[in-house]
């Protein structure tokens, strides 16, 4: 090609044109000088040299003009060389012909002249279909798109995506083998256009809404009816205002290729009528032989070029799709970045997840085959009139079977659309669901909640199903009457065309066109329902996506933000009063006023649910601001009350996007008390941090949250209780170095919501908020002096807290200050690091132990690398998975499928056959015999086939529901049974995207593509007979065909699969970046970071893309090289016909050459098919991908005789007990021997990862015993099924996680209590008074995450889940550091009494919650090194004794 390519310079192409110039010449002037006399007579012999060579000059300049202006590749020189040689043809045929008669010797010169100047147009002609060489100081793009260096004729054959098809036959496909995207494809330059018009469309729109909503607020109030209509037109016309948008921005591209489909109409409908003069020629025993010729050849090129132009159509549309996908993806990632609260809380993760994986792909659909929508009515108008001219009025009955065909369609598109929106909504639910599973599955699993859930998903899912079968009925109604429309029109037009009068005589002429043209009815007929279905569902998806985008969003002027000044307030509250919602209860009343100085450190206390957090959201403009005004100076650092976590390396979530500063960024990470665990990972600081910082304690998260705050050099510093998390000692030191009066924010604007009373004495201002007001405010002093509420409540809890931060502070003398950064990835053993030995960071304890040898060479780039990568597997799908999937449709089944497509299409060739045997029957007296016989037998056949085409059609999609449910099923078991390393590693976008798209392919993908490529097969084995009954001699040119489509296929199918893989793995993150986006949107805005997130889901859209662009151009370059290799069987049976003129009858050259003429489209779509069959098997094979996964032990078993009130006494022993996170490493737990006896209150301490929070995963078999045993009550739980065991006990975690649900469900999912015992637990956990005040009281709804509770409330919660079940054994990880110190206490009171008669094991941070227990055990390094009562271990003047003494308690 590079060859050819340097052929085609500049020198050669001038060259030629000079040569073609200067033989013009010759020749004008050889006539000029040697025939005169002729010239008089016949002026053209002139003229016609004069006019060759001035065209050959103008072709000369238009190269000349092309290559200044860039062109590399002429449309208009290719078509100009063309058709030069086409139009020398004839003449070329004369010149030889009178050589071959006369000899050169009469004319030489002429016709050497005339020889050489075609010779040279050939020449002209081959290098006009090469592309010029780039110019040589032009810089070329790495792995660019070969498009856009391609020929003309290589871009309309797509010639040029044949070297990814060949590479990917040679090796799968990377990656790295994948093209760039071309300039106008990519996300910045699509979105950065769409934008404007967006903004602007939307601003007019919400005009107009704002108008009538004035319009009716001043006139009477509307009727709830008359409100629900403008609703429903109000979303409506957010869609229309979306779609608008769209078509402004893409519709000239577009336009583009619905000219290329008016053209391809125009050659589809000529083929009939050269149909029709090759069996006039066949009838006519006169005809000469060339014009048989002629018209087969015609009939060739007139489907050649329907192909070109059709897949030109084809592939403008897929483009146009992809940049809308593009497009919408990016409105909705930014709108995300901009919607306030009270519309964040409509919309979950998932359901913004649906909106851009269903959703776009609906809006892509619609793309396609919007056009059939209003051009398949025009082709079946056509159609009709060219029926008319061959069979007159009867065409009307036609019409008559269209006209009953369209509404019964038109009304199944209706119902199906409704049913799909149903069907979507199941589906939102379901994954919005499984989202909410997949961020909770710990508690799920702590607390044996998975069957719960399980029946929840499963719920969904069968409604989902349910209402898809419903669906699919409906279509093999509408599938059954479209395939068999060819049918009905032609009996109903034949049998009105005999029946009315005797003399019309149905012959080969009028059948066969017929039969051509009704074919081509075929497709608008068969289009046209897919095509008003998809509109339906695009109408339903953009109304969708016009909601979210019309949302409200967060306004500018709810804070003004100014240029720091340090003379001024730094934050200024005025007379202010703020809500979540427009319509909703003040969070923040009383007209707050506030002035904070700049370099000032404001805290902010108050109990749970006060509105501390809600004060800093006021600041931030979180809030809907209902009067007065919040100004801030300067930047913004906000540290949130839960850390939001980006799965990304330690360095980088603490730099968050800044360029890092070495000195600064040590020094941060000392402040922060980060330094000393660095030494723990593995890679350092360029470790990976888990997704939502799932291997880190949540002092861990808070801190590296904090990190990032300080690491920005902000102005202003908002800190909404960011020491609550971490141990009293950690929380002195970060105050110190960080936020106190000596820290390195000492010059800052701070705003500190706080519970720790330390740290008021050092505050230069105080706020009490309570219910949303300040009820005090003032220093330390000052409050104090009031004797106000404030004073009493310090009097009461100060002490205590301030003996507890001392007693962890001191504990730095004797020990490493204990940061508990968890080792997260050395590679022998961390993805098995349980999370809650992570989140307590009890790994000091585990060595890592010499490799085996294999392992010396592990590869360095891996270190510090927690989740895995969702990767796409290679080669072509195995055979198992085929039989896999076909074994849970059923054997019985697919038997019965393949008979009935048997039946259909034996059918079928019946009545096809029926037809050519009454279009050969001899016409005696101007009529034929028995027609009313002939018409029902051909009625008979055609029915019994559109009952066969309803069976197989309904069997296939009852089969695929079948095959989908126990794919959905096993996929969420093996999800919910794998252990809580498996979630560690695996990113939730991976997951979610198994649940929505790929469970979305299986759902409908699967069964259209099986439908297709089976309907297809079984057509073509009909007319493959139907040729060779005809011409036998076409199978020398069938079977050659058969391997090259196999040849072509194979390349295709390798290459199209893995581009389907690389594809699907480039779509999870994108999911995963968005639902990461949406969950820490706040911090994003408060950090002005929107537009680095917003450019890392363009790179992510655009790698996505880079492998959808290839996708679908191969689909293009395997239907362009197929139909024209297919054209070629239309070609052989003409020719053959022709040849056989004498012995063929016209009856049976019609039905051989209508049919031939179908066959290209068969083998093309039966490739096509088969391949999209196989692509979307992917989906079954990334489905089953976790069915290999490791998976937890039983949840029950059966038989067990575990009696029902098990554990009676509360009894625990352990028996030389080990534990380790995986096998090969040292033991994490050693030999731990103990005897816990019922109603013990039992203390666990010891330093940072000494192994206390390992002893309560051993007795909830989080993980496995190494050794030994654990006996509760006698019974050795390692021979019970884990939810036998878990639920029976329980535990307290130090994460608060809620479900979107009726709160009710939140505490009992199972309702296995009654409202009474469920408003007892909450009032002895403090929420009685909250839920009471509420206005649905228990089935109040909790938002995705419990987000409309505060921390606290949500910590509350769990209290009142504990309290609920009642076990004779409670487990509590220092469950309460999100609440205030009076809540603590009531708590704490709260646990002692009503779990009195309880074994209560309590991990314990803060030594006075335990200082009256039964006993404390001690542990360090996996072992117990004390075990005694309190006072006992005092005594002993042990490690405890040592202990209490640095805690001040002695």
């Amino acid at each position: 090609m590079d060859t050819l390519c340097s052929l085609s310079g500049l020198d050669p192409l001038w060259l030629l044109g000079f040569f073609l110039v200067s033989f013009g010449f010759v020749e004008f002037f050889y006539i000029l000088l040697e025939r005169r006399q002729e010239i008089q007579q016949h002026l053209v012999f002139l003229l016609s040299p004069i006019i060759r060579s001035l065209t050959v000059v103008l072709a000369v300049c238009v190269i000349h003009w092309e290559r200044v202006r860039g062109c590399r590749s002429s449309v208009f020189l290719f078509f100009f060389w063309l058709l030069g040689v086409v139009c020398s043809l004839i003449p070329l045929h004369a010149k030889v012909q009178l050589t071959l008669d006369q000899g050169l010797s009469s004319d030489i010169v002429r016709y050497l002249a005339f020889f050489s100047y075609f010779a040279l147009q050939l020449a002209q002609l081959f290098f006009s279909c090469f592309a010029d060489r780039a110019p040589s100081g032009k810089a070329a793009l790495k792995n660019a798109c070969p498009v856009q260096d391609a020929s003309f004729l290589s871009k309309i054959l797509f010639w040029w995506f044949s070297g990814l098809v060949f590479k990917g036959y040679r090796s799968p496909l990377q990656a790295e083998d994948l093209w760039s995207l071309r300039e106008e494809d990519t996300s910045e330059k699509i979105i950065s256009d769409l934008e404007e018009e967006w903004t602007a469309e939307r601003t007019k729109l919400q005009q107009q809404e704002n108008h009538l909503s004035t319009s009716i607020a001043l006139g009477s109030r509307l009727p709830e009816q008359a409100q629900f209509l403008r609703k429903i037109q109000k979303e409506q016309s957010w869609g229309f205002c979306l779609l608008r948008t769209l078509a402004r921005s893409f519709g000239h591209y577009f336009l583009n290729g619905t000219l290329c489909l008016m053209v391809h109409d125009a050659f589809m409908f000529s083929v009939p009528q050269v149909l029709s003069l090759l069996l006039g020629f066949m009838k006519d025993e006169d005809a000469p032989l060339w014009k048989g010729y002629f018209y087969a050849s015609l009939m060739f090129l007139l489907s050649c070029l329907q192909s070109v132009f059709n897949h030109q159509y084809t592939y403008t549309c897929f483009t146009v799709g992809m940049r809308v996908k593009t497009a919408v993806m990016g409105l909705v990632y930014r709108k995300s970045l901009v919607v306030n609260s009270a519309s964040r809380r409509t919309c979950t993760v998932g359901e913004i997840v649906n909106l851009v994986s269903a959703d776009t792909q609906k809006l892509m659909d619609f793309v396609v085959y919007f056009n059939a929508v209003w051009l398949a009515p025009i082709e079946v108008t056509l159609c009709l009139f060219f029926l008319w001219q061959q069979l007159g009025p009867s065409a009307l009955a036609g019409i008559a079977t269209v006209i009953f065909i369209f509404p019964l369609n038109g009304f199944i598109a209706r119902q199906r659309s409704k049913l799909q929106e149903i069907q979507m909504k199941y589906m939102d639910g379901r994954v919005k669901l499984m989202n909410e599973i997949l961020n909770g599955i710990k508690i799920l699993k702590f607390y044996a909640w998975e069957k719960a859930f399980l029946e929840q998903v499963l719920g969904y899912r069968e409604k989902e199903l349910k209402t898809l079968k419903k669906s699919q009925i409906l279509y093999s109604v509408s599938l059954a009457s479209f395939n068999s429309s060819s049918f009905l029109i032609a009996f109903a037009m034949f049998g009105v065309y005999v029946l009315i009068d005797d003399k019309n005589v149905l012959d080969a002429q009028k059948i066969f066109v017929s039969m051509a043209l009704i074919n081509i009815l075929k497709t608008p007929l068969s289009q046209l329902p897919f095509a008003m279905s998809t509109t339906m569902q695009a109408l339903v998806s953009l109304k969708r996506l016009g909601k979210f985008l019309c949302q409200d969003e967060l306004k500018p002027d709810n804070v003004t933000k100014e240029s720091f000044k340090s003379d001024v307030d730094g934050v200024v509250f005025e007379n202010g009063t703020f809500s979540w919602s427009k319509d909703g209860p003040a969070c923040l009343k009383g007209r707050i006023s506030v002035r904070v100085p700049c370099g000032s450190l404001v805290a902010v206390v108050g109990h749970v649910g006060s509105g501390k957090s809600s004060l800093l959201s006021a600041i931030l403009g979180e809030t809907e601001k209902r009067s007065g005004a919040v100004s801030v100076k300067g930047s913004i650092a906000y540290v949130p009350q839960q850390a939001w976590i980006q799965n990304a390396s330690l360095q980088d979530n603490i730099l968050f996007g800044r360029e890092k500063k070495e000195s600064w960024y040590q020094r941060v990470l000392e402040a922060c008390a980060l330094l000393p665990d660095l030494d723990n990972l593995p890679a350092g600081d360029a470790t990976e941090i888990g997704e939502k910082g799932l291997n880190l304690s949540g002092g861990q998260k808070q801190r590296v949250s904090l990190a990032r705050a300080v690491c920005r050099k902000a102005d202003v510093y908002l800190l909404d209780d960011p020491l609550s998390a971490v141990d009293a000692h950690v929380g002195q030191h970060i105050f110190n170095k960080v936020i106190g009066p000596k820290g390195i924010l000492r010059d800052k604007t701070r705003v500190l919501v706080t519970h720790g009373m330390s740290f008021l004495p050092q505050a230069d201002l105080i706020l009490v908020l309570v219910d949303g007001e300040i009820s005090e405010r003032g220093s330390y002093q000052e409050l104090l002096n009031r004797n106000g509420a404030f004073a009493d409540f310090i009097h009461t809890f100060a002490s205590s807290e301030r003996k507890e931060c001392f007693s962890e502070a001191s504990q730095r003398g004797s020990r490493r200050l204990s940061v508990r950064l968890s080792v997260t990835e050395y590679m022998p053993f961390s993805r098995d690091l349980s999370q809650e030995q992570l989140i307590s960071g009890d790994t000091n304890s585990i060595t890592i132990e010499p490799l085996p040898d294999s392992d010396e060479d592990h590869i360095p780039e891996d270190l510090g690398k927690l989740t895995k990568v969702d990767k796409a597997r290679i080669g072509r799908v195995k055979l198992e998975m085929y039989i896999e999937y076909f074994r849970t449709i059923g054997l019985p089944l697919i038997v019965s499928i393949v008979f009935l497509y048997a039946f259909q299409q034996a059918a079928s060739l019946s009545y096809n056959y029926w037809l050519s045997l009454w279009a050969d029957q001899p016409v005696i007296n101007g009529t034929q015999l028995n027609t009313d016989l002939k018409l029902g037998v051909y009625g008979a056949l055609g029915f019994a086939q559109g009952i066969a085409i309803f069976g197989t059609t309904l069997a296939i999609s009852l089969g695929c529901i079948i095959a989908s449910r126990h794919l959905h099923l096993d996929l969420l078991n093996n999800v919910l049974h794998s252990p809580m390393s498996f979630f560690e590693s695996t990113p939730s976008g991976n997951l979610l995207n198994r649940f929505a798209k790929e469970i979305d392919a299986i759902d409908n993908m699967i069964p259209d593509g099986l439908k297709m490529m089976l309907g297809y097969f079984f057509k073509l084995m009909e007319v493959c007979i139907i040729v060779l009954m005809a011409t036998p001699f076409a199978a020398v040119i069938i079977l050659p065909m058969a391997f090259l489509y196999g040849f072509i296929q194979s390349f295709y199918v390798a290459t199209s699969c893995q581009l389907r893989r690389l594809e699907s793995v480039s779509r999870s993150p994108i999911y995963t970046h968005l639902n990461e986006t949406v969950q820490g949107a706040s911090v994003i805005r408060a950090f002005n970071e929107q537009s680095r997130f917003i450019m890392g889901a363009n790179h992510k859209v655009d790698h996505n893309q880079t492998a959808y662009f290839p996708r679908f151009v191969a689909t293009r370059w395997l239907g362009v090289n197929l139909e024209l290799l297919g054209n070629g069987i239309v070609l052989a049976a003409s020719i053959l016909s022709v040849m056989a003129k004498g012995t063929l009858s016209p009856g049976m050259v019609g039905l051989a050459v209508s049919h031939s003429l179908q066959v290209t489209g068969f083998l093309s779509w039966i490739v096509r098919s088969w391949t999209d069959v196989e692509n979307n098997i992917v989906s079954v094979e990334r489905v089953k991908e976790y069915a290999d996964t490791p998976k937890e032990a039983a949840w029950s078993i059966e038989g067990s005789s575990l009696p029902p009130s098990w554990p009676q006494k509360g009894t625990i022993e352990f028996q030389d007990y080990g534990l380790q996170y995986r096998k090969g490493l040292e033991l994490a737990l050693k030999g731990i021997s103990v005897h816990i006896k019922e109603r013990e209150k039992i203390g666990i301490v010891g330093r940072t990862g000494a192994g206390k929070s390992s002893l309560a995963l051993g007795i909830f078999r989080i993980l496995e015993a190494a050794k030994g045993q654990i006996y509760i009550d006698g019974i050795n739980i390692a021979e019970i099924g884990l939810h036998d065991l878990r639920s029976r006990i329980t535990i307290i975690p130090q994460d608060p996680v809620l479900f979107s649900g009726s709160l009710r469900m939140n505490l009992d999912p199972f309702d296995a209590y009654s409202d009474e015992e469920v408003w007892n637990a909450l009032e002895l956990a403090h929420l009685k008074n909250f839920v009471s005040e509420l206005p649905d009281k228990l089935n109040h709804e909790c938002s995705e995450g419990g987000e409309n509770l505060s921390l606290g409330q949500r910590q509350l919660v769990c209290l009142a889940r504990a309290l609920l079940r009642k076990t004779n054994i409670l487990v509590l990880d220092e469950a309460t550091a999100a609440l205030d110190l009076e809540t603590d206490t009531l708590i704490q009171s709260t646990i002692r009494s009503q779990f009195e008669d309880c074994a209560v094991l309590t991990i314990a941070h803060r030594l006075n919650t335990i200082m009256d227990y039964t006993k404390v055990i001690v542990m360090d390094k996996g072992h117990i090194i004390e075990m005694d009562s309190p006072s006992n271990l005092i005594a002993k003047r042990g490690q405890f004794y040592y202990m209490c003494r640095e805690a001040g308690l002695l």
